[in-house]
């Protein structure tokens, strides 16, 4: 087993953070929110011969999730995540686009399994902890990687920053609970991707993140 590592695509008119997780030696990995632009993904993943085993998603917003079945329909792994409860956000994506005024070519998303608090996903040996955080969307998962110290935390925490929760579903005190429960706690030195703009470490967060302090 190699070292675990990470790629970011940014794609659709949001610059959401598509991130390419994988191992240095097999070249295995996983797509996290394929949000869009799935042609710019497939090069990436083809020039760095990468060989996705699956698709993982954090939540149900269009960003996040648009591109996926199109990306599923070309690799031909399965959609994994998020939580249940974020089902009736999957299923309205072409709606949301309407909302949003993005003409790019989205779909509806059916995810081949959905996770729940306590699961574990894994490619290349690399096992990740499933924890639902709910707030930013009510079936926001993010993915932790106890042995790298790292967790992939999608639009939960940004540095300096927190998710919105004005969307539907969306539920400020539950996303700062869903921060201070279950990410802080993880530790200091944890480091982070997440959905939008740069990442960080959770230390520098709870010191200095004006929604945390």
């Amino acid at each position: 087993m190699g070292e675990l590592n990470a790629g970011i695509v940014p794609v659709t008119p949001f610059q959401q953070n598509c991130t390419i997780l994988f191992d240095t030696d097999d070249r295995t990995g996983v797509v996290v929110d394929p949000g869009g632009d799935v042609d710019q993904i497939l090069a990436v993943l083809e020039k760095n011969s990468i060989k996705p085993t699956a698709i993982w998603l954090t939540h149900g917003h269009i960003d996040h999730a648009g591109g996926a079945m199109e990306l599923k329909e070309a690799l031909g792994v399965e959609i994994i995540g998020p939580h249940e409860a974020d089902k009736p956000l999957l299923d309205n994506i072409e709606n949301q686009a309407k909302r949003f005024g993005v003409a790019d070519a989205v779909r509806n998303c059916v995810p081949d399994r959905f996770l729940v608090e306590g699961d574990t996903v894994s490619f290349g040996g690399h096992v990740f902890e499933v924890l639902h955080c709910p707030g930013h969307a009510p079936g926001h998962v993010v993915y932790y990687n106890r042995a790298a110290q790292f967790a992939h935390v999608g639009d939960v925490l940004f540095h300096g920053s927190i998710g919105r929760t004005d969307l539907p579903g969306g539920d400020h005190q539950a996303l700062i609970r869903s921060i201070k429960e279950k990410l802080l706690p993880l530790g200091d030195e944890i480091g982070f991707i997440c959905g939008h703009g740069p990442g960080g470490r959770f230390g520098e967060e709870r010191r200095s993140n004006p929604f945390l302090v």
